[in-house]
């Protein structure tokens, strides 16, 4: 038989909030809001963990310290049901716990079903590991979602102003290989919020190969993008005088049919002779008439 509790969890943050009927009961006696050892078998993941990656060779060299050490900082969890524990923070030390073959591990208990325990869930992981800028961007999205979060509001729970929010929130935009170049340290904060500054996917991943394959630094990397953004403008302003100026031979074609219409007829065209031609009416009669003449 199912256990309701993880279903609840599945199905995220409003359930947990709406289910009232938390087991808090335990075969032996575990003091909430105190430090206890408890079994690392009935310790479960936290479904919002916002870190989605453990280096191997990191983790081993903690497991290797606790077998020496124990484990010196007690990870925190939440009580969730008979026998039962739900990480709040700990994540990395729990895995090398296990690694080093402990079955009890230190954890500071605390009660669960309580909204704020859920938003500690991730920000004490956001504010406590070295999660890299993705998983960041990812946590705080997740706090939005999850918790009913607006940017300002989220700032202030995670101590940060709203501009660096939305920067990390922006992050998510990018295109998934640039994504993943961010996540797996090939290009820092600096790089992507550069690319950020273009708004044409295909213009982001052409300054990304150029990144890329030439190394370039982060200020180079701006000075792509100003470059890129003044010869849009350009094309953008170029485009526009090509098409209210048009050229000699427009000029006469305007002028032939202005007085076969007996209007003050505009052509309109690009460089690859492709555009349009108004005419202008006075009434519906006018119309009428035009439409005779045509």
């Amino acid at each position: 038989m199912s256990n309701p509790r993880r279903n609840a969890l599945g199905r995220g943050l409003s359930a947990l909030l709406e289910n009232a009927t938390t087991d808090i009961t335990t075969s032996e006696a575990k003091p909430l809001n105190s430090i206890s050892e408890i079994p690392i078998s009935q310790v479960e993941a936290n479904p919002f963990q916002p870190r989605t990656e453990f280096k191997e060779e990191e983790l081993r060299e903690l497991s290797e310290s606790i077998k020496v050490h124990g484990v010196i900082q007690p990870i925190t969890v939440r009580k969730m049901g008979f026998d039962s524990y739900q990480l709040i923070s700990g994540e990395r030390r729990t895995r090398a716990s296990r690694l080093a073959g402990l079955t009890h591990i230190p954890a500071y208990i605390r009660l669960a079903n309580d909204q704020e325990m859920l938003e500690m869930a991730l920000i004490e992981n956001i504010q406590r590991e070295d999660l890299n800028a993705i998983e960041v961007a990812i946590s705080y999205k997740r706090l939005m979602d999850e918790c009913s979060l607006n940017q300002e509001q989220l700032g202030d729970r995670v101590g940060k102003n709203r501009s660096t929010v939305s920067n990390y929130l922006r992050l998510l935009n990018l295109p998934d290989n640039i994504q993943a170049a961010l996540r797996d340290d090939k290009i820092s904060m600096g790089h992507a919020r550069a690319i950020i500054g273009i708004d044409d996917a295909d213009e982001q991943q052409y300054l990304f190969d150029q990144m890329i394959e030439n190394n370039l630094s982060v200020r180079a990397v701006e000075s792509l993008v100003r470059k890129a953004s003044e010869e849009s403008s350009q094309k953008a302003k170029e485009g526009t005088r090509k098409e209210s100026e048009p050229s000699e031979t427009y000029v006469d074609f305007q002028t032939q049919l202005s007085s076969k219409f007996d209007a003050k007829i505009k052509i309109k065209a690009d460089d690859r002779g492709r555009g349009s031609i108004t005419i202008p009416f006075k009434s519906q009669q006018d119309l009428q008439r035009i439409l005779d003449l045509i």
